[in-house]
């Protein structure tokens, strides 16, 4: 059978959630075990064991029919008769068990049925033919999908094929997942009388991929007692060491957290804020990581405030009463309602201090935007139910208008999960799937990035340009050149943060390919994998970069010539004019001069580092002013990605612009980048915006500047 189990009663893994949850009703396995034997007591009403189950589901769905769940009942104690649990307990109550943890949650009637009758087709003799005939495709669709998943605990060789048909599974219909999931749960909270061994290697794999996929899918009330489970089997001796510190923290008597929450309640009554104010206690893995972080814990660190409101407004109201009133603590502000985390997640987090120095945490949201954190995609409800089926289920989502004919539409498939979807089809073979997932399922938080349209980008925190060229144009990345992170020119290395924005910039040439130092730089499957395969597939190595292209300049081409002042004029009768080759003065430049050895003047730019430290030395200033004869010369440096013939093309561009080149350089690449420094002589200083925007137009160049060079200013 797919779930072993031991009673409950035992000692076991099962403490972290009973003290974390004593609100929530909890099974009786032997009395329902006792009422599976029995059988429901009429036909016209709902069996006792299901009881548990049909209250907790009207309590989201008051007008739910509960005709299916009572013949899914049926089914399912009638075909698993007979059949026991580890623990002695009839079988039925696993998959009861399994149910009243979605009813909970907020799941629809077509899970809940599809949970009661999840093991049937695998451990007894029902059929899915029977299944989809009594209840329809949807629920025979959810209950072959779990029943497909049943080899992830035990499979140990074909674990990654059987992981990646879960991907498959999931990205289908997310509420295979979600039952997979609870299933999960279940048997951890009941896995005392297994083997020590056994129990580790259980929980490792739900440390390692299912709990991982329960934040992806938001479902943060499975996920956090699948943590503390898994931190009692794993971490024993920092398991019992966070018991002691929450027991002491008990004991001590009285929570700081009472009296802070009086006090905002207070303020939000004073502001007519209608709001709901919670102590929220953390659970064991949460004390456990603020107690390795802070040290010494506080009595406030064992729980957060969360405040509930009715309108998103009401978010931002609250949020600006409690830093009115109170001391904020700036760094632990963060908004996840304007930009949603990738699981759904929305939610203010700060923190504040009272006068006496009490510092609490504080999460602001709406009570919709709650039972989504709570429940994830599960709080969807039936996210695939067409149009017509919205009268019975008010919260259904129609299908996207661009999903292709036969697709469900998936709210949550335009984020991580389709990039799943996508590189485990490009995966070349199982273990490459294997450990690709378990590392993108390592990274437990994600960023958002802007594109220059608008869009945003769903990456992990740590990726690089390299990883947004992936996310954004697949493998037509291949020909990426570059990119501007929030308008700066930035290496593909470039490791973004959240809220950065990033344009990437392509080459020409449709036949270039990544280099292998990518995979350096590479953080997500979809781009390593990219990456592998172009890389597999040109074996040959790439040809170098091209010499850089030069013409012999005159002597002084590498210390910036100083050209003549041509129409610049001083206030200082027979001195010889010379414009600064540091910043290339030009008409109409705001611009100002200094005396230096020889009789000399240096006319400057004003803003030219160099001013500065000639005042700073006490050098006067002298007058000037910009003659009547226009023409003029410049320096000018173009930055580029390396590729043939730019130099060539860069030359023309500028000689199409009417200007001449007295000299250029090309310094050698580094990192795919070229630096050209021209000296050009101007027929007309008005031409220079022009002639930079001409220039830049070249494609590879990135950037036109006027020369600044501070060290050849000083001579």
């Amino acid at each position: 059978m797919s779930a072993e189990a031991t009673n409950p009663a035992m000692s076991g893994p099962v403490t972290p959630g009973a003290q974390r949850r004593r609100g929530r009703p909890r099974l009786d396995l032997r009395r329902l075990g006792r009422a599976a034997l029995l059988g429901p007591a009429t036909r016209d009403r709902l069996p006792d064991a299901i009881g548990h189950v049909a209250e907790a589901h009207r309590a989201h769905y008051p007008d739910a029919d509960l005709e299916p769940l009572r013949r899914a009942w049926v089914l399912a104690e009638s075909s698993h008769r007979g059949q026991m649990r580890k623990s002695g307990e009839p079988y039925i109550t696993h998959p009861l068990a399994v149910t009243l943890i979605l009813a909970q949650l907020g799941a629809e009637t077509t899970t809940l049925t599809a949970s009661l009758l999840h093991d049937t087709v695998e451990d007894t003799d029902v059929t899915l033919d029977q299944v989809r005939t009594e209840f329809g495709d949807d629920v025979c669709y959810l209950v072959d999908g779990v029943t497909k998943l049943e080899k992830v605990d035990y499979g140990a060789a074909a674990e990654p094929e059987t992981f990646r048909k879960m991907l498959v599974a999931t990205g289908n219909d997310v509420r295979v997942m979600s039952i997979k999931l609870a299933d999960r749960l279940h048997n951890m909270r009941t896995l005392g009388v297994m083997r020590p061994e056994k129990q580790a290697r259980i929980a490792k794999v739900t440390r390692d991929v299912l709990i991982p996929l329960a934040e992806r899918l938001g479902v943060q009330a499975l996920k956090t007692e699948l943590e503390d489970l898994v931190f009692a089997i794993l971490h024993p001796e920092e398991y019992a060491e966070v018991e002691r510190l929450i027991a002491a923290n008990a004991a001590d008597g009285g929570d700081p957290l009472e009296g802070t929450a009086d006090d905002v309640r207070a303020v939000l009554r004073e502001a007519g804020i209608a709001a709901e104010v919670l102590i929220r206690p953390r659970h064991y893995v949460s004390v456990h990581r603020v107690h390795r972080k802070r040290g010494e814990m506080r009595a406030a660190d064992f729980g957060r405030l969360l405040v509930l409101v009715n309108e998103d407004a009401d978010c931002y109201g609250v949020l600006g009463e409690l830093h009115t009133c109170f001391t904020p603590v700036v760094s632990e502000f963060k908004d996840f309602i304007a930009v949603p985390k990738f699981n759904l997640y929305q939610s203010l987090h700060t923190a504040v201090a009272r006068p006496d120095g009490e510092v609490a945490e504080v999460l602001i949201r709406t009570h919709q935007m709650h039972k989504v954190a709570e429940a994830g995609v599960v709080a969807l409800r039936n996210p695939y139910a067409p149009p017509s089926e919205e009268q019975s289920d008010a919260a259904a989502e129609a299908p996207s208008e661009d999903a292709e004919e036969g697709e469900r539409a998936d709210p949550t498939r335009p984020g991580w999960l389709s990039r799943l979807l996508d590189w485990q089809e490009a995966a070349p073979d199982p273990d490459t799937f294997w450990s690709t997932l378990r590392e993108d399922l390592a990274q437990d938080r994600e960023i958002a990035v802007f594109r220059p349209d608008g869009g945003t980008l769903g990456l992990p925190a740590g990726a690089s340009c390299v990883d947004a060229a992936y996310a954004q144009y697949g493998e037509d990345a291949h020909a990426c050149i570059g990119a501007r992170v929030n308008g700066r020119l930035a290496t593909l290395s470039t490791v973004l943060r959240d809220g950065d924005t990033v344009q990437l910039l392509m080459g020409q040439d449709a036949a270039s390919g990544p280099s292998r130092e990518w995979l350096d730089h590479a953080r997500t499957p979809g781009a390593r994998i990219a990456i592998r395969r172009w890389l597999t597939t040109h074996p040959t190595p790439a040809a170098p970069a091209p010499a850089p292209e030069k013409t012999a300049p005159p002597p002084q081409a590498a210390d910036f010539p100083r050209p003549a002042a041509a129409n610049a004029v001083v206030d200082r009768e027979g001195a010889t004019v010379r414009l600064a080759g540091c910043c290339t003065p030009v008409p109409p430049d705001e611009v100002t001069a200094f005396a230096v050895r020889g009789g000399v003047v240096t006319v400057h730019r004003v803003e030219c580092p160099a001013v500065a430290r000639m005042k700073e030395v006490g050098r006067a200033e002298v007058g000037v002013r910009w003659g009547d004869s226009a023409e003029c010369r410049v320096t000018l440096i173009a930055e580029s990605f390396g590729r043939a013939h730019l130099l060539a093309d860069l030359t023309e561009a500028i000689a199409l612009e009417g200007v001449e080149v007295m000299s250029a350089t090309v310094e050698p690449p580094s990192q795919q980048r070229v630096r050209h420094t021209y000296t050009l002589q101007l027929p007309d200083a008005a031409h220079l915006p022009g002639l930079m925007r001409a220039m830049r137009a070249v494609p590879g160049v990135y950037d036109v500047s006027r020369a600044q060079h501070p060290a050849a200013a000083t001579s």
